[in-house]
């Protein structure tokens, strides 16, 4: 009965998304695109800004020519440095204060998915001031303007730039937790591959697989459009064809745009197809230990798909044929496992490890309920899993 009831549901989430009002950010691309931003922030009358980043962006120089462009431009600008990966609910408040005290009217988001969601949870709290961060956990809880926001993404990863997806960590229960709801799609996006030329090696793998599990989990999901389905597809293929040559060889600028556009695409299809059992599970552990979430799902991600058995064999094998893994002798349940094999080949090959250490036994119990608690009912995915599976799970992917 469980099973069922959680598929009703997510049928009926399935017919009542497809009526809602969805919409991508307009985008900037291609080198250089950062410097067309504060031309295009002040032909919307914007005139004060709140920058939400974190001190590695600040450090490395990345908003120097930005924040030339806007003093040119004389829009005022205060910026917010103090997002930590996993962001709390006290960096969106700390946000939130400057904003108000500053009397910005826009937010640039200038980073990672940190920074992204953490802008998203300030625009959230001022459209519905009356309610705080935790009231605003699950969908559709928003549902007024947000003020404008335009991401500027300097990984190729997270997708943000393109979803209705803020992820909040609370410090004092360590609960990971998303707030969905379509306002929180940013208004412009930028995709300038010049801000992720220098990204470390392991924050390039760690970031792409994060945009390859986007991709894999919307994908082999029961919530598809034949346009989500589609980028899904691309977003592998390009990943495929250039995750390794982006780690490898860094200044490679056709590899890094490439990225950026697969992040997006997987972006964009998995805020429509949502994910499944290895970002709940991922989030678990980024709220209990901190662990970066492109690096949590790049390792849970071939234990999940090989958990799921014959459920997305199908879906996987069709990924097999179209990244060329497989023979026209192969069977599907083959190809299927070429492809799961494959992954784990492209983590070992990028220095990703394949288990995760630092979990504590004790921990697991609370861990498993809330990952149980965010993947069902909602989670569209292949094979609805019990608390069992999800112990089990916990228990293969620990070191």
């Amino acid at each position: 009965m469980y099973r069922l009831y959680c598929r009703i549901y997510q049928s009926t989430y399935r017919i009542v998304s497809r009526l809602l009002p969805w919409r991508q950010p307009i985008l900037l691309q291609g080198e250089n695109s950062l410097s067309k931003l504060p031309k295009l922030i002040s032909s919307k009358g914007i005139d004060h800004v709140l920058i939400v980043t974190d001190k590695g962006i600040v450090s490395l120089g990345l908003m120097d020519s930005l924040l030339a462009g806007l003093k040119e431009e004389q829009i005022e600008f205060i910026i917010y440095d103090r997002t930590i990966p996993n962001p709390t609910i006290e960096n969106i408040e700390e946000a939130l204060d400057m904003y108000k005290k500053h009397g910005a009217n826009g937010i640039i988001a200038f980073g990672g998915g940190s920074p992204m969601d953490c802008a998203k949870g300030v625009g959230a709290r001022i459209a519905r001031p009356e309610k705080s961060i935790p009231q605003m956990k699950g969908q559709l809880k928003i549902r007024k303007k947000t003020p404008p926001l335009f991401a500027v993404p300097t990984t190729a990863g997270t997708g943000s730039e393109g979803t209705v997806v803020a992820v909040v960590t609370n410090s004092e229960t360590h609960e990971k937790y998303a707030i969905n709801d379509l306002v929180l799609i940013p208004d412009y996006a930028v995709l300038d591959p010049l801000l992720t030329i220098n990204l470390p090696p392991h924050i390039t793998s760690t970031t792409g697989m994060d945009a390859l599990t986007h991709a894999i989990e919307a994908y082999i999901g029961r919530s598809n459009t034949k346009e989500t389905a589609e980028y899904c597809r691309r977003a592998v293929k390009i990943i495929y064809e250039n995750l390794y040559e982006a780690y490898s060889n860094g200044t490679n600028m056709t590899a890094r745009t490439n990225m950026q556009e697969a992040a997006y695409l997987a972006g964009v299809a998995f805020t429509r197809a949502y994910v499944g059992y290895v970002h709940a599970i991922a989030h678990t552990l980024g709220g209990f230990y901190a662990v970066p979430h492109g690096l949590a799902n790049a390792i849970i991600l071939p234990y999940v798909l090989e958990y799921y058995g014959d459920s997305a064999t199908e879906k996987l094998a069709e990924l097999a044929d179209l990244v060329r893994l497989s023979n026209s002798t192969d069977t599907i349940a083959e190809k299927a496992e070429s492809f799961i094999s494959s992954i784990k080949d492209l983590n070992a090959k990028m220095n990703i490890p394949n288990k995760i250490s630092g979990i504590v036994e004790s921990d697991i119990p609370l861990m498993v309920e809330r990952a149980l608690k965010e993947a069902n009912p909602l989670y569209p995915v292949p094979k609805i899993l019990s608390r069992n599976d999800l112990f089990t799970l916990y228990q293969l992917i620990k070191e």
